[in-house]
């Protein structure tokens, strides 16, 4: 699958197979967020790849209750460290983890952006360091539902051209 196939063919996935991402894909995957672009290739960020079921349904529960984000054979939890890039912290793991879930739907997984989620709770149960801020997670796992694609906004209402407000068409 191309990368342009792979974005239009993503979908927020919130129902898993108990079926395992193969050893081969994951790396690919998380390649794929090694080589994001970030602020002057400061790459302020660490993942924490959550396998271990127990922590997968700890980690559910503290994304608001979501415990369907443990059900899938992978977490990815994604945080920024404030201490490398006090301006990029957020955004740079942010976009890495884009990288990963298009990684994963490429190789025929599901995922799902997740925001929603006890900042407090996700560390204690990953154990993550105080320097390092939660940005978001996504579970990657085998997709037991083939969600529709949702409404996006009109090109003319997100798109101007040259400058605000000129129809993009």
């Amino acid at each position: 699958m191309d990368c342009l196939e792979a974005i239009f063919r993503r979908r927020s996935v919130r129902k898993y197979r108990a079926e395992p991402v193969a050893e081969e894909h994951l790396a690919q995957i998380l390649e794929a967020g090694r080589q994001a672009p970030s602020g002057g290739n400061r790459q302020p960020w660490h993942f924490v790849v959550v396998r271990d079921p127990e922590l997968r349904r700890r980690t559910g529960e503290a994304c608001s209750g979501q415990t369907w984000v443990g059900e899938a054979d992978v977490i990815i939890c994604a945080c920024g460290d404030s201490t490398i890039s006090e301006k990029w912290n957020e955004v740079d793991p942010t976009i890495a983890l884009q990288n990963m879930i298009l990684a994963a739907t490429a190789l025929g997984y599901g995922t799902c952006w997740v925001g929603a989620f006890d900042r407090e709770k996700v560390h204690e149960v990953l154990q993550i360091p105080e320097h390092l801020n939660v940005v978001c997670l996504t579970p990657v796992g085998v997709a037991d539902e083939a969600p529709d694609a949702r409404p996006r906004k009109s090109t003319e209402g997100i798109f101007s051209r040259d400058q605000f407000g000129n129809p993009w068409v």
